[in-house]
């Protein structure tokens, strides 16, 4: 049911209060609702419950609804963004009245008699709004997963070696069912127990193959650091899997979602691909698909750009000279942080320094004489905020770069 006038003036009333209390609000929340359902933290990253990344992306998520509660298209794409993770954890309709529960109970308890019995009204039926939204949303998505709606077993068939710090796990479902094609770019959740926590964890990583009905793969960064056994870390699952799992051992797998892919492996249009770090994966995936046998476009231009800080943590850089070779119109500069000594300019990499584009030719490497040129960008939130300024400096429209936005928020 839709907001009356009075609730939506009574919402857009509250957005200064949202700015000072909703950290307190949220933080509030979850303490709450994980005291007494603790079964929900084998759904939420406790890592960033600990280091409260999590409550401060609520705190900014109810804010930018609240500021645009007579405006909700503008929140589509943040609100598709959700939809695609809480059904890559199998989020159910019952789990939103939890929350609502205890969101209306948190705000009660940090603003005390300033929650009129108005305003709680009025935050009650703009939280089903929204959430009516969501599980409308979700629902669809499940319904597209021809009956894939819950975890299910795959087994590691290979684990390999792909950098210092990245390793690539080959999943291959238990049942032997042939696995639904994904859109490129697209990630799995998987989850694993934690023995330092005593429960499972799931996490979304993004899967760094072409489509094959056999076997899905995900190339994961360990992150280093849990050894000072800061629980703020956000290295347990990774860790998990570069130490415990093994060949032949057994994960959770979701079905494949994210809002963040390839628009056509069959375009003839020019595409640049942006990364840096593990954010090479999605973009992996990419390449490999539009570079795939038979792929209708192969004089395509595709330039794959990647930023790392040694060449030792670079993941998959034969495969990528290799494709480089192979196709004439595929281009690959590597840009290097810290080259070793014998690094090779020319060879091993081309420019030292994070990513720059001016140091690329617009035309020739960016592509920016084509008006429907396409930009992939994926890594850390500092480097894709970058990447998006120096393309827009240069004129692409907001409609022509595609981000992936890893973590609890966005750019």
């Amino acid at each position: 049911m839709p907001l009356t006038p009075e609730q939506v003036t009574v919402i857009k009333a509250t957005v200064p209060v949202l700015q000072e209390y909703g950290n307190a609000i949220t933080t509030a929340f979850y303490r709450n609702m994980l005291n007494a359902h603790p079964e929900l933290r084998t759904v939420f990253n406790m890592v960033n419950q600990t280091n409260g990344h999590q409550q401060r992306a609520l705190a900014g998520a109810v804010f930018a609804y609240a500021s645009h509660i007579d405006d909700l298209g503008a929140l589509g794409p943040a609100v598709e963004l959700i939809c695609h993770k809480h059904a890559s954890l199998y989020i159910q309709p019952e789990q939103y009245q939890i929350v609502g529960k205890f969101l209306l109970e948190a705000m009660a308890e940090v603003l005390g008699d300033a929650l009129t019995p108005a305003i709680h009204d009025a935050w009650a039926a703009a939280y089903w709004q929204l959430a009516d939204i969501m599980i409308g949303r979700e629902k669809q998505l499940y319904d597209e997963a021809d009956g894939w709606t819950d975890w299910r077993q795959f087994k590691v068939a290979r684990k390999t070696p792909e950098s210092a710090e990245i390793t690539s796990f080959y999943l291959e479902p238990v049942d032997g069912k042939p696995l639904p094609a994904f859109q490129p770019g697209q990630y799995i959740s998987v989850r694993v127990p934690v023995p330092e926590l005593g429960y499972v964890q799931p996490r979304q990583y993004s899967l760094s193959d072409r489509p094959d009905p056999s076997y899905y793969r995900i190339s994961v960064k360990k992150e280093a650091g849990l050894a000072s056994g800061d629980k703020a870390h956000p290295g347990y699952v990774s860790n998990v899997l570069h130490g415990n799992v093994n060949e032949g051992d057994l994960v959770d797998v979701s079905h494949p979602y994210g809002d963040f892919f390839l628009s056509s492996s069959e375009a003839a249009t020019p595409v640049v691909l942006l990364s840096a770090g593990v954010g090479l994966t999605p973009l992996t995936s990419m390449l490999n698909t539009i570079t795939a046998q038979g792929a209708p476009h192969p004089e395509r231009k595709i330039h794959f750009i990647h930023g790392a800080h040694t060449t030792g943590a670079r993941a998959f850089s034969r495969h990528i000279l290799g494709l480089n070779k192979q196709f004439p119109n595929l281009n690959a500069t590597f840009f290097v942080s810290a080259p070793a000594a014998d690094d090779r300019q020319g060879v091993d990499y081309h420019h030292v320094g994070r990513i720059n584009l001016q140091k690329l030719d617009l035309a020739g490497d960016l592509y920016l004489d084509n008006p429907e040129t396409e930009y992939y960008v994926c890594g850390p939130t500092a480097f894709m905020t970058d990447m998006k300024t120096s393309l827009s400096a240069q004129g692409v429209a907001d409609a022509r770069i595609k981000m992936e936005l890893f973590g609890t928020g966005g750019i």
